[in-house]
């Protein structure tokens, strides 16, 4: 073989000569004896593993590349049953579970692939920061425990073609948690770290075709590279990717790198090829534009590669993403094909540019996730269509860019990216945050200098030719020091054409951007407005932890307005919680739901997602899509239907989309419209005249109803992964705001108030509202005979909300619990004339709090129609200069009350369809909508606040079940003079919710109960969510609930329908 050179990369065998643990060492010939030991040798991270290569398989020829590698004669899959044994404790594993006459009676089996955990071999753990042995084991590198230390041993026959005599036979292992020893035959083969590289040992020697031969491997849980894979996921065992044996000629191609850049202003394609392989055998090199059809071939003979320049080449970009193909063909001295090697080219330039970086010459912004592969039935196992599916949803959700959190991912989800079209981060697998970033932490300890590199190392040989790839990440949180400088300087030897990423190398030594995580507005904005000499891409932020992404809209503000900061990686895409039957309930579980020592300090940290373990959209991803989306608009003329119309794509115009407008007038389209030629180039505005009559909308602006101009942006046709009709972006603009609500004395004459010693009663013509004395609360309200309040409930304030995760994680349930359950002392109620208010036709009842240096106050008025009016007032007095207490922030002001559960139905006028808050709303848009009780919750994976609208004018309950006693149903509306938020449960706030405590329970939306009732909040103000982590940051101060004086005034109202 001969190795030849590459302008950018570093030759293999150069690169294998600086890694001790490259270097073949002399294997025992049977089992892992305690002079070799390399589950505990940091140095030794792999014994006759192959080298690493461009990711590729070789076929028989080009029609059977065509097909695919699992059709192909040179594959066999090792995919099925296999005999196992699971020792609970390392030194109680099979030590010659090789042997190949070993008595298998007392093992049991497993899938290859297959995870241990969800297959019945010990329980899943979750840690966010910390080894799977934290509480048990004191971290001792290279040392790892002995006890709970899980060993799993595999056989298994398997029957080799007879055809494949004569052809190297190579055994490939795609992911192995957290480590491999092979024997075949009996015989030693090889030894891996590394769970996230695919392990690959030529078996050549060892196995005899047409015969069946015995396969054996050994897993430990833990070795001294799991000190280098403590990222903030399940802990896991077992073969996570696919398994399979492959035939090669002898001589073979053993490695092929591209480099496929751009010139002359980005419109030249130049392509550089260059490959190992035989010194006597020659490649024939195809070249396949695009559409399939063949545009150069070429002859590599000699160890020669290929330079050559493509004039108007077609860009790849996560927008157009254009792929080449290259069918790469061995022939050997005689003018015999040996084999063909499909690799896709795109042709794109990747380069930093003072603050900027650029792909294609231009300074993208990166709309972007990081993700974890999960699956919630399989764990780390995710099949080719779970990888299909999270590439559609991120198409679907304008993500354009994501980060392989934090290890390198399948294959196939790379082949996917360079197809659909997304930018990459990919990272190597490399995280020792357990250690911190001491002078302790592994990236100092010379021992594991060599497995730094190495992983690092492997990373870029293998996925070095895809063009998705546009930064390479030297690892995750594993602080800095000698071993990543040497990591990083491999890199860059390697591969010049991309760019370095890690977020721990602050002084830029191998790094080329600043990639921090969890900046707050005010930082980032202080690094754009000094001089900022890198650009800033947030590796991790807006973090997504149940009930979140509030905010979100003001770090896209930022991103837009400041040209160094380039975007950001959400954490994360997919929440991560796997399905347990836990007392008899199938749940989603996180840490602590599985055993008595899992740990469950970190509870459901492990639920971050855009997107649910099933892939469901999270209520947040909406607006994440929205603010990713690349059209915005502008209204420039509201009565002549002129819009401005801005393309934020880099390198597409808007040819393939429609606009569809309409304008909508009391929850009805007045007029529709479509502007089908949208000729607006990349990066673009254009002035757009929608075409309704101007006429027309000066009547419906100056009528009665309100009047919304809604905006769509669809596409024409089909294209990968989106259907056509998909909508890209919207907008809309409220024209005219509805003025749906009507003043009490507007219903007819005002009800008199009766007192009945125990209660004032307010009566209408076919209601009964009654005011409690000793409460001051409503605590009846019938209408037409029908009961709007449910048993022992009342209409009263409400400060409180089931604690969300963020709000948990800032510690607020404590720091707000004084507005859990305030003590509230009546101090008076009565006729609100004689109260000084001058109105004799309301009740007035003043509460004193004890605990908080405020009273509040309870206005009641009623009507002849039966429509109630409850005025609610909050009044700081004056021990607010001497009282200190958890009471300066309150989650919110509103009111509460509890209807009968036939109430059942939600008709509202606001922002919908998806539930949104004061911070994240800007994806809501106004509307009529209406929805069951029942769909109003969001089953996040921990229960808590959910299903709150905001920007209301009507939230009316429909009671579709009870009939009044003329047949007719009945509803309540709610209405108020400014907008209010509001959620209709069939879950209580008491039932979402675990209080002021200072620990989350195990809690879980398939053990909930249902109370029984319709539970209703309303509010003035709610605090919105905050997204800027979930372990301490607040939302940002105008979303904020401060004490002080507040007036919320809300109308009942009643009717039959």
């Amino acid at each position: 073989m001969k190795t030849t050179s590459f302008p950018r990369f570093i030759a293999v065998s150069v690169l294998a000569a600086m890694l001790v643990s490259c270097v073949e060492k002399t294997p025992p010939q049977y089992g892992l004896d305690p002079a070799h030991e390399e589950w505990t040798d940091p140095e030794v991270n792999y014994i006759n593993r192959l080298e690493s290569h461009a990711d590729m398989f070789a076929f028989a020829d080009r029609a059977e590349a065509e097909r695919g590698k699992e059709v192909s004669e040179n594959f066999l899959s090792l995919h099925g049953l296999w005999k196992f044994h699971w020792a609970e404790d390392a030194d109680g594993r099979v030590s010659n579970f090789y042997v190949p006459d070993l008595d298998e009676s007392g093992w049991g089996k497993i899938p290859v692939p297959g995870i241990w955990e969800m297959n019945g071999y010990g329980d899943p753990v979750y840690v966010n920061v910390g080894y799977a042995w934290r509480e048990k084991f004191s971290n001792d590198p290279p040392h790892v425990p002995v006890k709970e230390n899980h060993v799993g041993s595999y056989r298994k026959e398997i029957r080799i073609p007879s055809d494949w005599d004569g052809k190297e036979i190579i055994a490939y292992f795609g992911s192995v948690t957290s480590n491999i020893t092979l024997y075949v035959n009996g015989q030693f083969v090889g030894y891996s770290e590394d769970s996230k590289i695919a392990a690959e040992f030529d078996i050549t020697p060892f196995v005899i075709p047409g015969k069946k031969n015995l396969i054996a491997f050994q897993v430990f849980r833990w070795c001294d590279g799991t000190y280098l894979e403590d990222q903030d996921f399940w802990r896991m065992s077992g073969v996570a990717r696919e398994a399979y044996l492959y035939a090669r000629d002898r001589k073979h191609i053993s490695d092929i790198r591209i480099e496929a850049g751009l010139a002359d202003g980005y419109k030249d394609g130049t392509l550089a090829i260059e490959a190992d392989y035989p010194e006597d055998c020659r490649i024939g090199v195809e070249i396949l534009g695009p559409d399939g059809k063949t545009v150069r071939t070429y002859e590599m003979a000699g160890g020669a590669g290929v330079s050559d320049v493509f004039e108007d080449v077609l860009q790849w970009n996560a927008e157009t993403p254009n792929l080449y193909e290259a069918l790469f063909t061995l022939y050997d001295g005689d003018g015999c094909q040996i084999e063909t090697i499909r690799q896709n080219i795109g042709f794109r330039r990747v380069e930093l540019d003072g603050c900027n970086v650029l792909v294609n010459g231009k300074p993208v912004l990166f709309k972007g996730v990081n993700r974890h592969e999960m699956n919630p039935y399989g764990g780390y196992l995710v099949s080719k269509e779970d990888m299909e599916e999270d590439i559609r949803l991120m198409k679907e959700f304008n993500i354009n860019a994501v980060r392989t959190c934090h290890y390198p991912d399948d294959p196939y989800w790379y082949y996917l990216c360079d197809k659909y079209g997304l930018y990459m981060v990919a990272e190597a697998n490399v995280e020792s945050h357990g250690m911190m970033y001491t002078d302790f932490s592994v990236a100092k300890n010379p021992a594991y200098k060599d497995a730094h590199v190495s992983r690092n190392t492997d990373n870029v040989q293998i996925y070095k030719n895809h063009p998705s790839v546009i930064f390479w990440s030297l690892g995750n949180e594993a602080g800095y020091g000698e071993n990543f400088r040497a990591a990083g300087e491999a890199v860059k030897a390697m591969d010049s054409t991309r760019l370095l990423i890690y977020e721990q190398d602050w002084g830029f030594e191998v790094a080329d951007i600043y990639s921090p995580m969890y900046r707050r507005y005010a930082d980032v904005i202080k690094y754009c407005e000094n001089d900022p000499k890198r650009p800033l891409i947030q590796i991790e932020y807006a973090h997504a932890m149940g009930n979140s992404e509030g905010g979100f809209k003001e770090y896209w503000d930022l991103i837009r307005k400041y040209p160094a900061y380039q975007g950001g990686f959400i954490w994360d895409f997919v929440d991560q919680s796997v399905y347990y039957e836990k007392n008899g309930k199938k749940i989603l579980a996180y840490a602590g739901d599985f055993n008595d020592s899992d740990s469950d300090g970190d509870k459901n940290f492990c639920n971050n997602g855009l997107f649910s373990p099933d892939r469901n959209p999270n209520p947040h991803a909406y607006e994440v899509r929205y603010y990713h989306q690349p059209v915005w608009t502008g209204l420039i003329d509201t009565l002549g239907g002129k819009i401005s119309v801005f393309n934020e794509y880099f390198f597409r115009d808007l040819s393939a989309y429609r606009l569809e407008w309409e304008l909508v007038s009391g929850c009805e389209t007045k007029v529709s419209g479509v502007v089908d030629g949208l000729n607006v180039g990349p990066q673009q505005t254009c002035e757009v005249v929608l075409g309704y009559e101007r006429d027309s909308v000066a009547a419906w602006l100056s009528g009665d109803e309100g009047l919304l101009l809604n905006i769509d942006f669809v596409l024409k046709s089909d294209e990968p992964l989106l259907q056509a009709g998909h909508r890209v972006a919207y907008a809309q603009y409220v024209l005219k705001e509805a003025d749906m609500y009507r003043p009490l004395d507007a219903g007819g004459g005002m009800a008199a108030v009766e007192d009945s010693g125990e209660s004032f009663i307010l009566r209408g013509n076919d209601a009964e509202i009654r005011i409690s004395k000793s409460t001051g609360l409503v605590d009846s309200y019938v209408y037409d005979g029908v009961r709007l309040l449910a048993d022992g409930s009342s209409i009263r304030p409400n400060f409180w909300r089931a604690v969300t995760d963020n709000d948990f994680g800032a510690g607020q349930q404590l720091r707000f619990r004084e507005w859990h359950s305030p003590e509230m002392v009546l101090e008076s109620i009565g006729m609100a004339g004689g109260t000084g208010s001058g109105n004799d036709d309301a009740v007035r009842a003043v509460f004193r709090f004890e605990n908080i240096p405020a009273r509040l106050e309870l206005e009641y008025s009623a009507n002849e129609a039966g429509e109630l009016a409850v005025v609610q007032k909050l009044v700081p007095d004056e021990r607010v200069a001497e009282m200190d207490g958890a009471y300066k922030y309150m989650f919110r002001f509103g009111m509460r009350m509890e209807m009968p559960e036939t109430f059942d139905m939600v008709e509202y006028y606001g922002r919908g369809p998806w539930e949104n808050y004061s911070d994240r709303k800007g994806s809501a848009v106004f509307g009529c909508y209406s929805s069951s009780v029942e769909d109003m919750f969001y089953p996040y994976v921990r229960p808590q606040e959910c299903g709150t609208h905001s920007d209301l004018k009507e939230w009316t309950l429909v009671d579709d079940g009870a009939e009044s006693r003329d047949g007719r149903k009945v509803a309540l509306t709610i209405s108020s003079p400014e907008y209010f938020s509001a959620s209709s449960l069939s879950y209580s706030q008491e039932t979402l919710d675990e209080g002021p405590v200072e620990q989350k329970g195990q809690r879980h939306p398939a053990e909930l109960v249902r109370d029984g009732f319709t539970s209703v909040c309303f509010d003035k103000v709610q605090m919105g969510l905050g997204c800027i982590d979930s372990w301490g940051a607040w939302p940002m101060e105008q979303y904020m609930v401060p004490f002080g004086a507040y007036e919320f005034t809300v109308k009942f109202t009643p009717k039959s329908e």
